[in-house]
């Protein structure tokens, strides 16, 4: 499941447990890496819940799974995939859109989300103004660019902290996503 051993069960472990159950169908290995701090669980669960509510699921799943590949998060590839794929596009569009994004038939709007996303996941620091002014070019005001920046930035600490865990992710993945799909999720780590 992870470099981590398995975490000492208690009641606020037992809550998690049940409650990620009930709403995956399954134990996530997620969950179980933190059983280590329910209390970071439960206010990254806050977080990413405001996060997502400040945009449209659409924009925040691509921006998501732009990060997922900047920061070669297999686990968070494949998870935000299954979601683009559940909602929004068929299995070989979400396969494109995580090898080339720029030429799987998304709106310039969307490819420059995309990009956006990407290069702040590898290198925030390097984002000038510049490249907000061409979101805004493509019809984002600033709130729907901040949403943006704060998808990738909770992305980079959840991808972080289960890429440095050793999270694997989860098996039932091998199941609900065909193959080529899993390949093209599968971003290294």
């Amino acid at each position: 499941m992870s470099f981590l051993q398995q975490a000492e069960q208690s009641p606020d472990t037992e809550r998690m447990f049940d409650i990620d159950t009930k709403a995956m169908g399954y134990l996530p290995n997620f969950t179980r890496l933190f059983a280590h701090n329910p209390a970071v669980y439960v206010a990254w669960q806050q977080l990413n819940g405001a996060v997502k509510a400040g945009m449209e699921l659409r924009r925040y799943e691509l921006a998501t799974l732009a990060a997922a590949r900047a920061l070669k998060s297999s686990y968070c590839g494949l998870a935000h995939g299954k979601v683009l794929r559940d909602k929004f596009f068929d299995a070989p569009t979400v396969a494109a859109i995580a090898s080339d994004h720029g030429s799987a038939g998304l709106s310039a709007q969307e490819v420059a989300v995309v990009n956006f996303a990407g290069k702040v996941a590898a290198d925030a620091n390097s984002v000038t103004e510049a490249d907000v002014a061409g979101l805004r070019g493509h019809g984002l005001d600033d709130a729907d660019i901040f949403g943006v920046i704060l998808a990738v930035g909770a992305r980079c600490f959840f991808s972080t902290v289960l890429s440095a865990a050793g999270a694997e992710p989860d098996p039932q993945y091998n199941e609900s996503l065909d193959v080529d799909l899993r390949q093209a999720l599968s971003f290294g780590g």
